[in-house]
């Protein structure tokens, strides 16, 4: 179960290459194929390309009967311009790897190497490469591609790397481990007039400015309670940028933001209303969508306490403090049909925080994060 310090090298080199050339989220192509050619040579027993886009599930199986267990990175970088002098920076102007996924990606690649050299004693491990992680469409796009029912999972494992937590520590709870959340986009259409003749028109004014602070006053409880929301206004456009017209268009974006997924659907009919009857007052059409949609992120008790041995057996320390978080993540779709958990991996409390310019994975969190999943899967299997 240990790496040799030629795997140590070949993994280092391989999530700075990585760095430097990050996809975002739905253009993964180049990433999947050096997934799967640093992985050619540790011979798996299938390996399943194009799930739910760009995604690519890498099995190692016993050929005995037993439990399957998935572990699951994200392929995908951010549309963030990188602020570094390092070798390996990104080489792509505008996008870059400041959610660390290049470094998750590799702790699924360590696996790889030690899973082609010995196979579990029973059933079989899934390294789930997944796609548009940050997007929210590519876990459900994996579980929705008919070849998932394939490898379904009895157990599905991920982790995420946490700065501002000491190196190496671990973050592991049962319930929930983040929010849900979804992007509200409203379109508010009425007719434009001359700005010397308002009147003769139909603007989105008033609207937008009532529906504004309307929809932040629909969050409210204590986030530790499930009855918890939030809506946090992040955009609004409204005419066209010239002095002559008064406007008769405006979009007005929002991200809703609950701990439970029942919670999410009574907010989102009341934001709903809200823009309705604000439309209504005004004289205004009125469209609405939604954009960026994470479910909330449960952790199974079952498969924390499976974590939780292994984090023992490994000496990391770890301890439930900063959970749940308000942000989303993607893999809670995983658990609807699998015993799922996700724990948060300590970076080092001197480092930027994720989406920062400057942020770099660090390379000793691959040992460490493979090690774990590594016990894991182990203590599962054999």
């Amino acid at each position: 179960m240990e790496l040799t310090n030629q795997d140590i090298a070949d993994l280092v080199a391989f999530r700075r290459e990585l760095h430097r050339f990050p996809e975002i989220s739905n253009e993964e192509e180049q990433t999947a194929r050096r997934v799967v050619a640093f992985l050619s040579e540790t011979g798996p027993d299938e390996v399943l390309e194009h799930m739910g886009g760009h995604g690519v599930a890498v099995v190692y199986d016993s050929g005995k009967p037993g439990p399957t267990v998935l572990f699951r990175s994200e392929l995908d970088a951010l549309p963030i311009e990188e602020l570094s002098d390092a070798p390996h920076r990104s080489a792509l102007q505008g996008k870059s790897h400041m959610c660390g996924h290049d470094g998750h990606t590799a702790i699924l690649a360590a696996m790889g190497r030690q899973l082609g050299r010995r196979r579990p004693a029973q059933g079989r491990v899934v390294l789930m490469f997944q796609p548009a992680e940050e997007t929210g469409n590519g876990a459900a796009g994996v579980v929705a591609d008919p070849r998932y029912d394939t490898i379904r999972p009895d157990f599905a494992f991920s982790l995420h790397n946490l700065p501002g937590t000491p190196l190496g520590h671990v973050r592991l709870k049962p319930g929930v481990v983040n929010c849900a959340s979804r992007g509200l986009r409203i379109v508010l259409e009425g007719k434009t007039a001359h700005s010397s003749m308002p009147e003769t028109g139909f603007s989105p004014m008033l609207a937008v400015s009532r529906l504004m602070p309307a929809l932040a006053k629909l969050g409210g409880g204590s986030f530790h309670d499930d009855d918890f929301a939030m809506v946090t206004v992040t955009h609004a456009a409204m005419g066209e940028a010239v002095f002559g017209i008064a406007p008769g268009r405006a979009e007005l974006w929002a991200t809703l933001r609950t701990r439970l997924d029942g919670r999410m659907a009574d907010l989102c009919a009341a934001a709903e209303a809200l823009a309705q009857k604000a439309a209504a007052e005004d004289g205004l059409r009125v469209a609405i969508d939604y954009h960026e949609i994470f479910l909330a992120s449960l952790n199974a008790p079952e498969a924390v306490d499976r974590l939780r041995a292994a984090l023992d057996a490994e000496g990391v320390r770890h301890d439930e403090e900063e959970l749940p978080m308000r942000a989303s993540e993607d893999f809670g779709i995983f658990g609807h049909t699998s015993k799922s958990a996700m724990f948060f991996l300590g970076a080092g409390t001197d480092l930027p925080a994720l989406h920062n310019p400057d942020y770099d994975f660090p390379d000793d969190l691959i040992a460490i994060g493979s090690g774990i999943f590594m016990r894991t899967a182990r203590d599962l299997l054999g």
